[in-house]
């Protein structure tokens, strides 16, 4: 069974303190790792948890706030002189291809790999991002600025041969992957043996869905209905509603009542605001109302 993981490399939101650095994050899905926000010391954080950079080829900016992005031309420039061949995919607004390209050719003069742009559309839900068994889509947030969150799916999967039902019906190695997608065998002598004696169904499709900066926004409950894990942001308390309503944020409470209208399996809170220096208190508000929360905290790991 494929295992999702998310490891928090930053979980504080624009002001850094001793113990929170800014927004990033790192899902791994099997053996691929997908860099979500790239905050200031991202490489870092990186090194420190020991994660291997030679898996990571994407990476997915939510938003041009410098919490989110001031760390993508560090991490760049590290890894070129760690003679990195494979090139680096960033998925983000077009302005930052504007706003980072004269820095890399600034600082990185013959960089050993290409760093690739993709420009997304933050206001428009759509696939940025496909290969075999993954789909990476946006989510349109409510910010001070164009800002989307990401849905991470894996693809279905085939179904699980029976490798004695297999063998029984001697069934040639050419008809296997029709088995697997579903189709009936027919033996020589016309017998038919129905798929479900042949196979077993596949894991259901993991989900993971990101959203940070915004508002509480209930639009985007069709696009997270029911994925295994949501990071949503929470960086005030309730008691700073009104402060959170003037920066384009989320509270605690506001972030619980997404994921429980959106039947989620598992929230992870963070971004928190620089005033709180433990995540007790604002736990204990989400979970008021949404009961399986969790605080990401700097090197937090989370399986789904």
């Amino acid at each position: 069974m494929t295992k999702m993981k998310l490891t928090i490399l930053g979980s504080g939101s624009a002001l850094p303190t001793e113990h929170r650095f800014n927004s990033s994050h790192i899902l791994s899905i099997g053996e691929k790792s997908f860099m979500i926000d790239c905050g200031e010391g991202a490489q870092i954080k990186l090194r420190q948890y020991k994660i291997r950079t030679a898996k990571l080829h994407h990476i997915f900016i939510s938003h041009l706030h410098g919490d989110h992005c001031f760390g993508l031309i560090g991490l760049i420039s590290t890894l070129a002189m760690l003679n990195r061949k494979e090139n680096l995919y960033i998925f983000a607004h077009a302005d930052l291809e504007k706003i980072l390209q004269p820095q890399i050719d600034y600082f990185c003069q013959n960089i050993p790999f290409q760093v690739i742009f993709n420009p997304i559309n933050p206001r428009k839900q759509a696939v940025i991002f496909e290969d075999k068994s993954i789909k990476v889509s946006t989510i349109p947030l409510k910010h001070g600025i164009q800002c989307c969150g990401f849905l991470f799916e894996e693809k279905e999967k085939e179904k699980h041969l029976i490798k004695d039902k297999i063998e029984f019906y001697n069934i040639p190695v050419s008809k296997l992957h029709l088995i697997k997608k579903g189709a009936d065998f027919v033996s020589a002598n016309g017998e038919v043996i129905t798929n479900n004696q042949l196979t077993i169904e596949p894991e259901a499709p993991k989900k993971f869905a990101y959203c940070s900066d915004t508002l509480p926004l209930e639009k985007i409950i069709p696009y997270i209905k029911g994925v295994d894990a949501l990071f949503h942001e929470a960086t005030f308390s309730e008691k700073e509603k009104s402060r959170a309503k003037e920066t384009f944020h989320s509270t605690t409470r506001q972030a619980a009542t997404i994921a429980l209208k959106a039947e989620v399996k598992k929230l992870i809170i963070g971004h928190y605001s620089a005033r709180y220096g433990s995540t007790d208190k604002l736990v204990e508000e989400t979970k008021a109302v949404f009961k399986n929360t969790f605080a990401a905290e700097d090197g937090g790991e989370f399986e789904f």
